[in-house]
C-alpha cells in the first residue's frame, strides 16, 4: 500500500511539511493495527475517522442536530491539526 501513497506537494516543493503531511502513513497504521503509533504519525487521524464514520452513517440516516455534531468535530479537527502542526513545527526549527 506504501507504494499507492501520494507525495506531499508542500514538502516536494518547500521542504516543508504540510497540515496534512503524515495523514496517510497514519491511516496505514492504523489498518496495520499500531494505534500509538498512528497516533504519533498524525494526531488528528482518529477524530478524522470519527468524523468520516459520522458523514457517512448521517448520510443514511438523520440525527437531530447532526449540523452541530459535524460542525463542532470540524472544529475538534481543526484546533487538533493547527495545535499538532504547531508542535511539529517548532521542533523543525
Amino acid at each position: 500500500m506504501e507504494d499507492f501513497m501520494l507525495p506531499c506537494l508542500n514538502k516536494q516543493l518547500f521542504g516543508l511539511d504540510c497540515l496534512g503531511c503524515g495523514a496517510q502513513r497514519a491511516l496505514l497504521l492504523v489498518i496495520q493495527g499500531q494505534f500509538s503509533d498512528a497516533f504519533q504519525m498524525y494526531p488528528a487521524i482518529y477524530t478524522l475517522l470519527l468524523l468520516l464514520s459520522f458523514l457517512i452513517l448521517n448520510f443514511f440516516a438523520n440525527f437531530k442536530k447532526a449540523f452541530q455534531i459535524k460542525a463542532g468535530l470540524l472544529i475538534l479537527n481543526a484546533i487538533i491539526i493547527i495545535v499538532s502542526y504547531y508542535f511539529k513545527m517548532e521542533h523543525y526549527f
